[in-house]
């Protein structure tokens, strides 16, 4: 989408609302339950072999085409698409290991192993009917775009963009999916979880009353992600960022963007997804500090603020040998909801006390499930409208960080600052923006 069209320039924080309410509503109640989508053993059309495209071959993506093949019966993974070969070899050589008593789950030959730039859209056009994509955030508005285009159910790791220009690219391919009855579905762990699925499902029939103010931490440690990849064995800028893409905002968005989003997630989903009015944030690189870890922040916090006068706040950091948490708290009239992700604590005190019991699952493997159940009973799964909204409230505390300024919603959406670099090719200059500066680096 052209940032500069009347509809990118109108698009305000009121008609999100509006064109996205109907959908929450639905997604909603279809995913409020492990019981929403019909087993596959009553679905319709399970005989079809479903075929899957790959793009992205990293460790998380490859776990997640572990789940996509174990969320079906009926699916082989049939092409694979990397920047880099080595990448495809890794990751197919750990899916045969664990697959090697179901070798028909897979079946990739040698000539739908594409490699380079350009080999989402080889991946898209080799036959597949499903598309995983999990390369560096950077890119995925341009492969959202792409699948979509061409009639390919999606799934998408988080987030979906690392900019205001991206974000509303992807807006665009939400609405075209829905038009198309094509699956679009995220991977925002925690809402496939069934204990929060449970816990705010609590919240918002009332059993804490009205929500005050809701807090999510993310302290975790800072794991050099690369260790073996430097200036001195990669030939160029774009190798060299690729290799590293964590460190640069334009293929990460920066830890609040690609690791945080998951406690911004559940910030808006106990406001039922009501996206903030405006935010104010802090943060700053304390630690690891030279070129290698290119320009982002190792901390942050950020308040947000809602039209009901709600505010939330979100504390995140990665740092070694220092305490480490993923929580989530919501202060309301009559109690408070304290969950910890990850595990079994999920708990409401107040007049309505109430803790967890239920039965823990894999939330990586159910958002999965629930996509190919979705697609099998033709009614096929997009939570499009939602991670639109936690993508550009994570983006939108980036903002407020890095400038020191208030930044409204509808500032963010509209942003012109589009970070992805123009006409890329393998030998693309690609300087690295400076450390941003509150005070001094500029809202575009």
């Amino acid at each position: 989408m052209n940032p500069n069209t009347p509809a990118a320039s109108a698009a305000s924080r009121r008609t999100f609302l509006k064109s996205s309410t109907t959908a929450a509503v639905l997604a909603g109640g279809a995913l409020g339950s492990p019981l929403a989508f019909p087993s596959l053993s009553r679905a319709a059309n399970a005989s079809d072999k479903l075929k899957i495209g790959f793009v992205g071959c990293g460790g998380r993506g490859t776990g997640a085409a572990n789940q996509a093949l174990s969320g079906d019966s009926n699916v082989v993974l049939w092409s694979m698409g990397e920047v880099f070969r080595d990448k495809i070899d890794s990751s197919l050589d750990s899916l045969k290991t664990v697959f090697k008593d179901q070798p028909n789950k897979i079946d990739v030959a040698e000539e739908r192993k594409f490699v380079g730039l350009d080999a989402y859209q080889k991946v898209i056009d080799s036959g597949v009917d499903v598309v995983i994509l999990t390369t560096s955030p950077g890119f995925r508005p341009m492969h959202i775009k792409a699948a979509i285009d061409a009639g390919k159910h999606v799934f998408c790791e988080k987030p979906m963009a690392v900019d205001g220009p991206g974000l509303r690219s992807v807006m665009e391919s939400v609405k075209k999916a829905k038009e198309k009855k094509l699956a679009l579905v995220d991977g925002f762990v925690w809402r496939w979880t069934y204990a929060n699925r449970e816990s705010y499902e609590k919240i918002h029939n009332g059993a804490i009353g009205d929500i005050m103010a809701v807090y999510a931490s993310y302290y975790t440690g800072s794991v050099d992600r690369y260790p073996k990849w430097n200036r001195t064995n990669t030939k160029t800028d774009l190798e060299w960022m690729l290799r590293r893409w964590y460190y640069f905002t334009w293929l990460s968005g920066d830890h609040i963007v690609e690791q945080s989003v998951h406690s911004v997630d559940k910030l808006l989903w106990a406001m039922k997804d009501e996206p903030p009015v405006s935010c104010i944030g802090t943060g700053g690189r304390q630690l690891k500090t030279s070129e290698e870890y290119g320009h982002i922040y190792d901390h942050f916090c950020v308040e947000y603020k809602w039209e009901s006068g709600v505010k939330g706040y979100l504390f995140a950091r990665q740092f070694d040998k220092c305490y480490n948490a993923n929580t989530d708290t919501v202060f309301g009239t009559k109690g408070v909801y304290e969950g910890e992700s990850g595990s079994k604590r999920h708990v409401i005190r107040g007049a309505d006390a109430w803790r967890w019991k239920g039965t823990v699952n894999n939330g990586y493997q159910t958002e999965h499930d629930e996509m190919y159940a979705s697609i099998r009973a033709g009614n096929p799964l997009n939570t499009g409208d939602r991670f639109c909204k936690t993508t550009l409230a994570a983006i939108m505390g980036r903002m407020a960080a890095y400038t020191g300024k208030e930044i409204t919603w509808d500032m963010a959406l509209n942003s012109q600052e589009d970070t992805f670099p123009k006409n890329l090719t393998w030998d693309s200059k690609i300087p690295m923006p400076p450390v941003a500066m509150p005070g001094v680096t500029m809202f575009s």
